[in-house]
């Protein structure tokens, strides 16, 4: 029997927010904090628990989500995103087999149909890792998804480590993931620690995976609204984004 539960990463400073008291996921988007919509969302698919990683302005996330049934997990320091899930994975009881990771300030366009499916090609599948992909027309400064002629994913790669061929891939990885507990529990203390940044990151584990052979599915999304917010302008462009998808 498979036992879901989540991680929301919300610990980030957002530096170009330029805010000093509130983190940006608990901005208003509609009339309601960003990472709101995807606890919602979780709470309506009956995955408990749901597991909220703060960090910075931690009391804000902490207030704007006092009425949901979460649980916090602390990022003390902040060392990147495969730190933040190995902070709030610490969280999770034995009995959780499966694990569904989403980011705080990009989760609104979601809809239950799009997990669901998610959620269902990775149980079907038996894949350590499951993960959404979206068509992006545009994708500048985004990771672009590689495919062999199998159709199989060989490697995410940034932006700024692309090929001129890689950068006119339009598939993107939007960051909504499935993993096996068990694989996080083998590899999350094995993400190399970024040479520049000194940070972990979470997208490190589907090269980690693609290396050790483990069994990974990308599920392709389609051209669904998506918008990662970083600035003022990103967010206003989200307000407009979501006003015509409702």
């Amino acid at each position: 029997m498979n036992k879901i539960g989540a991680i929301i990463l919300a610990a980030g400073k957002g530096k170009r927010m330029n805010s000093k008291t509130s983190n940006k996921v608990t901005l208003p988007l509609h009339g309601k904090p960003i990472i709101s919509y995807a606890v919602d969302l979780l709470i309506r698919l009956k995955i408990s628990p749901v597991i909220v990683v703060v960090g910075f302005a931690k009391k804000s996330v902490m207030d704007a989500l006092k009425t949901r049934d979460v649980v916090f997990a602390e990022q003390k320091k902040r060392l990147g995103t495969g730190h933040a899930v190995l902070c709030g994975f610490k969280k999770f009881s034995k009995n959780i087999t499966d694990v569904i990771i989403f980011y705080g300030d990009d989760s609104f366009f979601y809809r239950e149909n799009v997990v669901n499916k998610l959620i269902d090609t990775h149980l079907a599948s038996k894949t350590s890792i499951t993960f959404l992909t979206i068509e992006k027309p545009e994708p500048f400064g985004l990771g672009r998804v590689v495919r062999d002629k199998k159709d199989h994913v060989i490697k995410i790669v940034e932006e700024k480590d692309a090929t001129e061929k890689e950068k006119k891939l339009t598939e993107i990885n939007p960051a909504l993931y499935i993993f096996k507990a068990e694989f996080l529990r083998k590899y999350l203390h094995k993400i190399p620690k970024g040479k520049i940044s000194k940070e972990y990151y979470l997208t490190d584990l589907v090269d980690i995976a693609i290396q050790n052979r483990e069994k990974i599915k990308a599920v392709r999304g389609g051209n669904i609204p998506w918008r990662g917010v970083n600035t003022k302008e990103e967010l206003e462009e989200a307000k407009r984004l979501l006003s015509l998808s409702q």
